[in-house]
């Protein structure tokens, strides 16, 4: 890729297919203009084994299309039997694992690592911590607003990472909200999320859209879209920009944001094309300019 901005592809959070999920992954192998691919389970260990028989293959095939291959794993260890697994993960070698839970950073210790965005890092004495640690890379939680983005970035002590584009992940709990909704119990869920690729959407009593649920993870109705920020990120120093995966055209999505990094897009055009790739849902950008997440602010009335 041209130009020191890497884009990457963050892993996919909701309960796809199996199938599904190969298939995405061999497309992005040979199509998505990203530089960078997070493979695994993020929010439920229950997922796990029906896509564990593709990972190698996937991993594989990614890694011959020269994508860096990072390793996702579980948010939130509620059991010796998750904590087990992690470590299998975090001791194999030749992997880049990414720790989204403090438990499995510690057991990465040592060793070069990503930090997720699950992880709370807001300033600099925890960015220094990790990366003392291991952690050459750190996806920020996507609340953090610019000047805090900037001062992270100042430091020069690990690569930043920033989602972009995708629902944001808000929460996530030991208790099963997709479950619950259908008046089923965590244990005998049935995969009910696996109904919902882009989450379960939550409306308030008025009717109003609120939030979306996946499982035990709550994210934001609204899709996150800093494609007009880009710039503003990467003169702070920011250097990996997140595409968060959704039911949607993410080969096309790249492409529009690697235009825009190009700079053969303008950032008007590029909103158009994604609207269209998107559909229905609403934009937000809130968190980048101090405001509420749900917002979307026009950059240029936001100097």
């Amino acid at each position: 890729m041209s130009g020191t901005a890497k884009l990457t592809l963050g892993p996919v959070l909701f309960n796809w297919a199996p199938a599904t999920l190969r298939d995405f992954y061999f497309r992005v192998a040979d199509e998505a203009p990203v530089d960078s691919v997070y493979v695994g389970e993020v929010v439920c260990s229950k997922r796990t084994p029906f896509f564990a028989p593709h990972v190698a293959e996937v991993s594989e095939r990614l890694a011959r299309a020269g994508k860096e291959v990072v390793h996702s794993t579980l948010a939130l260890l509620m059991n010796g039997r998750e904590v087990a697994e992690v470590r299998e993960t975090a001791e194999a070698p030749d992997l880049l694992v990414e720790a989204n839970d403090i438990t499995t950073h510690a057991l990465l210790a040592g060793r070069p690592h990503v930090v997720g965005p699950f992880v709370n890092v807001y300033n600099e004495g925890t960015l220094a911590t990790l990366a003392g640690r291991g952690a050459i890379r750190v996806c920020l939680p996507a609340e953090l607003p610019a000047p805090s983005l900037e001062v992270l970035a100042s430091t020069g002590l690990a690569e930043l990472e920033v989602q972009v584009f995708g629902r944001l992940p808000l929460a996530i709990s030991a208790r099963c909200y997709h479950a619950r909704a259908l008046g089923l119990h965590k244990d005998n869920c049935r995969f009910a999320c696996g109904d919902d690729p882009n989450g379960m959407e939550i409306e308030t009593l008025d009717g109003e859209p609120f939030l979306a649920v996946n499982g035990t993870q709550t994210l934001s109705h609204a899709c996150c879209n800093r494609i007009a920020e880009l710039n503003a990120m990467r003169a702070m120093g920011v250097g990996h920009f997140r595409l968060s995966p959704q039911a949607a055209d993410m080969v096309a999505v790249a492409q529009v944001f690697r235009d825009v990094l190009d700079g053969k897009e303008t950032t008007d055009r590029a909103d158009a094309r994604l609207t269209a790739l998107t559909g229905d849902i609403p934009f937000s950008n809130g968190f980048f300019y101090g405001r509420e997440g749900v917002r979307f602010v026009d950059p240029q009335a936001a100097e």
